[in-house]
Formats: structure tokens, sequence, C-alpha cells
């Protein structure tokens, strides 16, 4: 490794090091302006000049490499007064009200450095661009560092904002587009993160000044697990930035994440109980709501028992609370009828994987992405559902020339820039899949040595997927058989290949299957155990990969385990029994409500009645119930319609506790705020109900941090992630003691139950749901970049600016022949329910297939979707639904 010498100072540092890099490590301060390290260096602002001695001409820090040898000053009496000279011209673009109002930006941190001052006018109102409902543009502050320029295109991949012009007269433009609402910005927020003047700003969603702390936690939306600092000012969350040292998200985020928090000070937010009344809502203290919820709870237990009543777990509730909820169930109410909303979208995942690999979860790291030279996106579209993740991805195919097969009957953003897309009709995934290993088995595509040594039953699945050839997929999935084998001959000779796979493959009758079938494939090609690889499901929620992990599902226990294989363990820590009745998961509850065998739900967090399929079936459901007990944020819909107690909930900004991401990684959540009113974290309020039903000893924790800690006690697999632990970016489990790293890749040498591994072999089942001449479109339904599920959260902040309801995706073809143009209000039937809503456009979508975003209650996608499960897991199935539609007048 070269040494250098740097103001009299030697630093060794790594080959291919820049001077700023050596400087860095040094603890020597130099100056920059149009550096980023998420960024490849520039040199445009010269702030970084630096003498090496033999050469008369300054160098650039940040785009110099260190050299064995080198003697570099960098803090002259020349080089100084060169600096102040640079700042001094900048200076003349800055009102100096704006370096008042923004004294961390680095431009206005350097004039106070060099007693330089500002001396700009106010650009007029009419001169700056303030048609986006985040980011306000004066770019008549812009210095031409064109750090927004290189932060959209190397780290977002939008290409949104262009520098045009020459010399004097470059300018900074979003693009082709009169102003940037209408660009084709996607509203991140990095170009704002990364400007170093008042060019670019957010648009404050609090008053600026006032007391100012700022905490690192973890984001609450998708289960990318992206880190965040958070800006509080005088107990209200003021801004959100992205940490730029997160493992994860390497200091980027989404829209979502950056700028979607309004929620937390909502106006209709629930600080004190409420119960129903009636058609209205009566408040009461907690403790008088605590009484009556664990009363309550004990009468049903008495009169109908342990089975009569139901619990469900929440994505938006830490690893220790949903850990808690599970261990009330069993061990309060004698239980085992406790799931999550992992039910409805990766149960299928962690049951396929399971059930091949011996652990159901992520196979690999998202730092595989940047090792991988194919992806494989199956189902998923994470541009929009994954945001930063899908970045990486888009990155790694247009700076690193990884290939990308996508199967999706849509063509989204990643669709469109495939090597090879697979647009199937929508319920066809397992013809293709099998057509895909038929190919990589008869044209001896198959990693040989990787099936000898870790691949069991090769001989039957060989004499199984002969019968499934491209042109016997090609007929049912309505695709050419040519395709089928591009794409088979291109993920069997690139490696290493990642699979990424979502909902797309999960919400199917068939969901469970598909995912076995993704696992097929990357054993046949050796994609497993490897850097680059693996099966990886794109978790949808922020924890539901640790809601469903720490136990929340009837047959499992904190950690993934059967019941009955770690039960002496767990009852000897909980010092209780847990039950053997066989428990009803979230969709058996449903059906045993509806015949009355269920009498009580408790619903943490989570939006049952909106966003379960078939929704005039779980209103029938819900209705029969005599409690339900709703523990939210605000009066869900659920609560709305049937709810008989509201507690209040603390949000994520306001509560300590962990989050487990898509790859296996357990992060801390920080408390940034305070919760208000009575609104307690979920682990309070899960431990003053048990308490009040007689059994407090075993919830009697003061913190989250002493609830994980029995979590490790449970959990032999985590018993080396402690929370000073977690203190730099988490660790991935399995990582079973405090010396260990945690572990990036899982099936290195071996899968969790054996050395090998089995093919599977499944045939095909269609769907009941099929288009018909009264129904004749097929319904996908998804979610969309600027909201979020039901819209719990993202229906409370600006976000509703962005994207102000669900629309109903058609293709112009079908729209023509319908009289249909953007806009148009329609009413959509399907066998089991109608909605209006309001139709788009677009090419995304074949003739014959629909697709609709389903966040906004006010429309109730829901009603339409079909009573169809997942044959193994009971996931509704949401991706295939038969309507048909009516202009309306």
């Amino acid at each position: 490794m070269p040494k250098i010498e740097i103001n009299g100072q030697t630093v060794e540092v790594a080959p291919g090091a820049t001077l700023l890099d050596a400087a860095c490590k040094a603890g020597i301060d130099i100056p920059t302006l149009c550096h980023d390290p998420r960024l490849h260096p520039a040199g445009e602002c010269r702030l970084c000049n630096v003498e090496v001695a033999g050469d008369p001409h300054p160098h650039t820090a940040c785009t110099s490499r260190a050299a064995e040898g080198m003697r570099v000053t960098t803090h002259t009496p020349e080089l100084e007064a060169f600096r102040r000279t640079m700042l001094g011209w900048m200076a003349e673009k800055v009102p100096p009200e704006t370096c008042a109002a923004l004294p961390d930006k680095e431009l206005h941190r350097l004039f106070r450095a060099y007693a330089v001052e500002p001396k700009g006018a106010t650009s007029p109102i009419e001169s700056r661009d303030l048609s986006h409902t985040y980011i306000q543009v004066d770019m008549a502050q812009c210095i031409d560092c064109f750090r927004c320029v290189r932060i959209c295109d190397e780290v977002q991949g939008q290409f949104v904002w262009h520098a045009v012009g020459r010399g004097a007269d470059t300018r900074v433009v979003p693009g082709d587009a009169a102003n940037l609402a209408e660009s084709d910005c996607v509203s991140c927020g990095a170009c704002v993160d990364t400007c170093p003047t008042g060019a670019l700003t957010d648009v404050a969603q609090a008053p600026l000044g006032g007391d100012e702390r700022r905490t690192k936690s973890t984001c609450v939306y998708c289960g990318v697990g992206c880190e965040l600092e958070i800006v509080a000012r005088d107990g209200r969350i003021a801004e959100i930035h992205p940490a730029r040292d997160a493992p994860v998200n390497k200091g980027h985020l989404c829209v979502k994440g950056r700028y979607a928090f309004a929620f937390n000070e909502a106006p209709d937010r629930v600080t004190a109980p409420l119960k129903r009344n009636g058609s209205g809502w009566t408040p009461m203290s907690l403790e008088q709501a605590l009484d009556e919820s664990a009363s309550t709870l004990r009468r049903i237990l008495d009169e109908h028992g342990p089975d009569s009543i139901g619990v469900i777990g929440s994505a938006r509730a830490t690893n220790e609370e949903n850990y808690l909820l599970q261990k009330f169930a069993r061990v309060v109410l004698g239980t085992n009828n406790i799931d999550c909303c992992a039910r409805v979208c990766h149960t299928p995942t962690a049951a396929a994987m399971k059930a091949m690999l011996g652990t159901g979860a992520s196979t690999n790291s998202f730092d595989d992405i940047e090792r991988s030279n194919l992806f494989l996106i199956a189902g998923a579209n994470p541009t929009e559902n994954h945001p930063v993740v899908g970045a990486r991805i888009k990155q790694r195919v247009l700076r690193g020339g990884a290939k990308l097969i996508v199967i999706d009957p849509r063509r989204t953003e990643l669709a469109a820039m495939a090597t090879i897309h697979l647009a199937l009709r929508p319920g066809t995934n397992l013809p293709l899949l099998n057509a895909l290993a038929h190919v990589i088995v008869t044209e001896d595509l198959t990693d040989r040595k990787f099936v000898a040594d870790r691949v069991a039953e090769w001989d039957q699945f060989r004499h199984f997927i002969a019968d499934w050839t491209p042109e016997r997929a090609a007929e049912i999935c309505g695709l050419a058989a040519d395709d089928i084998r591009a794409a088979a001959r291109l993920y069997a000779s690139t490696s290493p290949a990642m699979c990424f796979h979502g909902l797309g493959v999960t919400e199917h009758t068939q969901g469970t299957e598909g995912v076995m079938a993704l696992v097929n494939l990357a054993l046949l090609t050796g994609n497993i155990g490897k850097p680059g690889s693996g099966i990886n499901p794109l978790r949808g929620q922020n924890n539901v990969q640790g809601a469903a992990h720490m136990g929340c599902d009837p047959a499992i226990l904190t950690g993934s385990v059967a019941i009955d294989e770690r039960r002496a363990l767990f009852e000897s820590v909980w010092n209780a029994t847990i039950p053997r009745q066989r428990g009803l998961d979230l969709m058996g509850m449903i059906d045993a409500a509806a015949a009355g065998r269920i009498k009580a739900l408790w619903v943490v967090g989570y939006d049952i009645w909106p966003t379960l399929a078939n929704n005039a079936e779980t209103r029938r459901a819900l209705e029969r119930l005599e409690f339900i007990l709703v523990e939210d944020l605000f009066i869900t819909e659920t609560a709305r319609e049937f709810g008989h107690m509201i507690l209040p909930a603390a949000s994520v900004f306001e509560k300590d506790g962990t989050f487990m991401n898509a790859e296996r990684r357990i992060q801390r959540v920080r408390k940034a705020v305070n919760a208000p009113g009575e609104a307690w974290s979920d682990w309070r309020i899960v431990s003053a109900l048990a308490e009040r039903m007689g059994r407090g000893e075993a919830f009697a924790f003061d913190s989250a941090e002493a609830i994980w800690n029995e979590i490790r006690a449970v959990w032999p697999e985590a018993g080396g992630i402690t929370y000073p632990r977690l203190e730099n970016g988490g660790l991935q489990w399995p990582c079973r003691d405090e010396n260990s790293p945690g572990t990036e890749i899982l099936h290195v040498s071996d899968f969790a139950r054996s050395h090998t591994a089995p093919l599977t072999r499944i045939d095909y089942t269609p769907t009941p749901e099929r288009v018909s001449a009264e129904f004749p479109f097929l319904l996908s339904t998804g979610r969309t970049l600027y909201q979020f599920n039901a819209g719990t959260m993202t229906m409370r902040t600006p976000n509703v600016k962005l994207r102000p309801t669900d629309t109903l995706d058609i293709s112009p073809t079908d729209a023509e022949i319908l009289g249909l143009v953007s806009g148009d209000r329609v009413r959509m039937r399907s066998r089991h329910g109608e909605v209006e809503i309001s139709v788009r456009l677009t090419d995304g979508v074949k003739q014959g297939e629909l697709f609709a975003t389903f966040h906004d209650p006010r429309v109730a996608l829901n009603r339409l979707t079909s009573p169809e499960r997942d044959r193994i897991v009971h996931a509704p199935e949401y991706k295939v639904t038969a309507v048909r539609i009516e202009r309306l007048a």
C-alpha cells in the first residue's frame, strides 16, 4: 500500500486512493464543493487544489491518485488565498438571508470558515421554480458544481438534471420539461441532499429554527430497510436525510423515506383511547381502556375458550413488539391463533424456501447487486416498490454491464431496460419457470459440479421436466418459445446470476410453488451460496420479515422454527406451556369469524378490511365479531367500520426497537420525538394487558433492549446480535455469538438441514379465476411509488399531490375500443364486486390486461378481488381477477 507524506504526516492508503482520501485518513480537512463520496470525482470546483512536491502545478485532491513517496501540502498561503478568491466569486450569487436560513449547506459553512460575506440579491419569486411538491429550485444560486446532475445520473439513474450551454452561459435545467414538476423526477431528493448551495432546497414541512435533535433510525416503508437521519425541531419531525454511512441505502432514499413523514403530525392522529358508542366514539383514559379490553378478552376466553380469539401482528411494529404479541397469544390467551400481514404477501416465499433450502429468507445481500452479472426479476417492480434497491439494480445494468431478464406482464421501468422481457399472461408463472428449467436441463446448461454435489432428486426432476417444452409453455403464457429459450440460455450461461422476486410470484393460487420453481433454476445453475447470486424476495413492508420471523405465524415460533422443534426451549424461558392445538392463520381467522367460531380479534398496526382480498366476505366475517380491538395511529377503515376499542399507538419515530429487512439485517429503530397524548409503544400496551390478565411476570420488561435480550435467549441464531453491536449498520443473521460478523450469504457449503437441496417437481394448475365473455379483462393489482399499502400513512402526507388516488391502467388499443381517454371514470365489475376508478392510458399493459393500485380507501379496490388463495399457505390471489369495465356518464 502506498505511503505518502501530507503536511509532514506519513499516511498509508489503499491502492487507488485519492489525495483527498489520504487527507481524510490523516484528519486533514480540505475544502471541497463539487465532491460527494457517493459520486465519481469530478475536479470541477478546484477548492481542493493541493501542492505536490516536484510539480509546479496544483493538483485537485479529489481526482489525483496517491503514489508512493508523494509529498503533499494542503493549506499554503497561496492555496488559501486562491480558495478565498473562488469563494468570493461564489458569494456574489448568494443572498445573506439564504446563508442564515441554511447554515449547514457546504458553501455557507465555507463562507464562515474563510470570512467571506455573501453579497447576492434575493431572486424574485417568478424566477424560481416552485412547481414541485417537495423541492424548491433557485438556479440563480447555482455554482456549476453539477453534483445534482451527477447524483441523478450515477445514484438514482433518472437523468433529470442536464447542464446546457457553455462557459459562463452554462445552466442546469430539468431536461426538456418546463419545470421540475413536469419532468421525470421521482422526488427522491438526492439532488437536494447533495447540493452545496441554496439552489436546490427542501420545501419546509416544519418551522425552521428551534431546538434541533438528530436521530439515526430505520425507514418505516418498504422492506429495503434504509437508514435515516431524522431531524426534529421543538419536538416535531422537520426533515429526514439518508444516513451517509448506511450499508443498505448508502446515502440514498426514495420519496417516501425522505419526505412522507407528515402523517406523524396528522390532525386525525388518535392520541387517546376511543370506545365505540353507537355510530360514534367516546374518549376514555388509557387505564380505563386497558382495563375494559382485558376484561372483555377474559370474558370471551371464559365463555368460548382460547381459540375463540385471534391476534394479528404488524409490519409496522418492531421485532420486540411482534415477539411480545405472539408470546401474549400463546402464554396469556393460550392459543396459536397469531398471524401477521406476511400471510398475504411473502408467506409463500418463506414456506417454499424453507421447504427446499431449510431457511425461508433471502440467500444473499443487497451488496451482491454490485457483484452480479445478471438479474432475473420475477413478478417485482423494484424501481417503484423498492426504489433504492431498484436504483442499484438499474445502475449495475447501466454502468456495470449486467444483463437483465424481467418476468412481468407489464412493461415496467426495468422491463423497458431488459435484455429480455418475458411479458407472460398473469397467472402463468409456473409453466414459464418449468420451461426455463426444461431448456437448462435438456441443453445441458446446468452447473454439473454443483448439481452433482449439492442437488438431490436430479433424475426424478430430469424426467419430469422433459414434458415442459418451451412450446407447451409458450401457448399457456402467451410468449414466443424462442424468447423462453433465449432467457434460459442467458440465465444459465451468465454467472453469477441473482434472482429477485416479488408479489407477482407469490400472490397466486400456486404462489408457494412458483417460488419453488425459481429455486429450481438457481439450484440447476449453481446460483446459490456464492456472491452475486441467490434467490432473494423483495419484502414489501419495513418489518414484515421480522413480524413473521418473531413468531407471528400460527405454526412457527421465534426464529421461524416449527413449534415442536423448540417447544422445550421456549417453555423453559417463558415458564409457560405452549398450546398444542393448531392455530389459525389470518385467512383461517376470517373464515372462522364468518362461521362464528372466532369471537374477538386484536389487530395491531394493520388495516385488514380494505387490504384483504374479497372485501365483501371480509365484511361479513368482521361484522360477526363480538370484540375488535384496534391498536393504531389512526381510526383505520377496519376500526371505523367494525372496531369496538381503539388504543393509540406510538409511531416509528416515537419508540425504540429493531426492524429486520429483506436481506436478514437487524437494524435499530430509535425514538426521535415523544408520542402524543396517551399513545404508547406497542410493547408497553401488550405488557399492560398481560398484567391485567394475570401474566404480568412474563412481560415485566423495562425497555425494548430487555425484550431483545429474551429474543436472543430463544433464538440461538441471533445470540450474537446485541444492541451495542447494532450501533453501526446492523447485523445479518445467523449470528450466533458476539464474535460473529453475521452472515451475508447463506448456503455457502451446506443448506440449513443437509448438504443437498431437492429439486421440486410441480405441475401447473390454472387458477379458477378466468376471463369470459362477461368479464373479458384480466386485472392485476399492486403498489405505486408515491403511495403505500392502504394509504394509512402516505395519504396523510403531501404525497397525495404527487399521486392523489388510485388509477386503472389500460392499453391505448382497449381504451380506443371502449371510447376512453385518460382521466375518464369507469365502473369496474368482477364476479365479486365493483368499484369506480379513473383510467390511465399506458403502453405498459397489454391488450386485454389491466393494472390498478389499491392505496385509496375511497376506491376500495379489494371489493373486486377473488376468494382464491394459495393452496399451501392461503395467501390471497391478488394478481388475477377477471373484470369488465363500463364508462360512467
